[in-house]
């Protein structure tokens, strides 16, 4: 399979919702946001048109030749002035394009935004039982620092989630 990875523009909107649509529905996935639904399509728009404007976070997708958007990688830095120096990121990748490179190449792109950002440490949460994303994440260089006991309410219940980091150089 050949993509690229380039920063969003609001244009991807709709399609970068269906994908976040259909990465929070399965069972294992990724954490969407607190109301249990992604942004609509005009939210997601202006979300990518704001971030134009602020250098503080970014949005690669994964864009395969057909141009289906088969990944997305959010980033931000930590505004506090003593973490300055922290982003923290959110990864998702299509159920049919997973361990074909797409995830590598969106890690490759934060820490490319990182190190021109001067950000030093890349940090996310995952779910204790995503092991293929665990796996993908300790290939790149990322280190487990913590363990957040029902850190994330999602269906109904209280789950764990992974703390990981990234030292960037």
């Amino acid at each position: 399979m050949s993509f690229v990875v380039r920063p969003a523009d609001p244009a991807d909107a709709e399609q970068l919702t269906r994908l976040a649509e259909a990465v929070s529905a399965e069972p294992e996935g990724w954490l969407i946001s607190t109301g249990g639904e992604w942004r609509s399509v005009g939210e997601e728009r202006r979300y990518l048109k704001a971030l134009r404007r602020y250098p503080h976070a970014a949005v690669y997708v994964a864009e395969r030749d057909d141009g289906a958007l088969i990944g997305r990688l959010s980033i931000a830095r930590d505004q506090h002035p003593a973490s300055l120096h922290v982003a923290d990121l959110g990864l998702m990748v299509a159920k049919d394009a997973r361990r074909q490179g797409v995830g590598r190449a969106l890690l490759d792109a934060a820490g490319e935004w990182a190190r021109g950002v001067g950000v030093r440490k890349l940090e996310l949460h995952v779910f204790p039982w995503n092991e293929a994303a665990i796996a993908l994440y300790e290939a790149f260089g990322f280190e487990r620092e913590g363990y957040r006991k029902a850190h994330y309410h999602r269906g109904g219940e209280d789950v764990d989630a992974i703390l990981m980091a990234y030292r960037v150089a």
